[in-house]
């Protein structure tokens, strides 16, 4: 006889949350965990940014903008291997933890927009991170376009943060070309 009965499915354990043992456990895992500030048990995204934002400044007084692009390109790249492997290692596609993609996504929004006054550099952090948490649009299709593990996942990682500098980039140009 068949029992018509139901039972909920269990639920999938909780995803690893890293700590400074992992952190330090290998060179990806700092990269991606955003030299620390991606173990923020509350918002790390938004701590990530903000470690961001601070860096950025730091280099912008020690680098002219040339050398900038070029260390944004080269954070793009190492940020592609340490997301892949730290997403590996954890075991989860897209922890909230790693924020390299944060990084890297907000020094290009940075050395876009400045020397933009500090107005113009808050309008830009909170821009950027309402369109990284809410994924409106085109930035929900690029969170979604390339998900998994491997290359691809960590590609994915970086791209719909990418994707979200691009539409903080566009809000800011349109906002300064209509109230100039």
């Amino acid at each position: 006889m068949s029992s018509t009965t139901t039972e909920a499915a269990p639920r999938p354990p909780a995803p690893p949350r890293p700590n400074v043992r992992f952190l330090l456990a290998h060179p990806a895992h700092f990269i991606a965990l955003g030299f620390g500030s991606g173990l923020a048990r509350i918002a790390p995204g938004t701590v990530g940014t903000l470690w961001a934002w601070l860096a950025f400044l730091v280099m912008h007084l020690l680098l002219p903008s040339a050398v900038l692009g070029a260390v944004i390109l080269l954070a793009l790249a190492v940020g592609w291997w340490a997301c892949t492997v730290t997403s590996q290692h954890l075991g989860v596609a897209d922890s909230g933890h790693i924020v390299w993609d944060e990084v890297v996504a907000f020094w290009l929004v940075l050395w876009l927009v400045l020397p933009a006054g500090l107005g113009m550099q808050v309008a830009a952090f909170a821009l950027f991170r309402f369109f990284d948490a809410a994924k409106p649009g085109p930035v929900a299709w690029a969170d979604q376009a390339f998900k998994g593990f491997g290359a691809r996942g960590g590609f994915g990682i970086l791209f719909d943060d990418l994707v979200a500098a691009f539409c903080t980039l566009l809000v800011l140009a349109l906002w300064v070309f209509i109230f100039p």
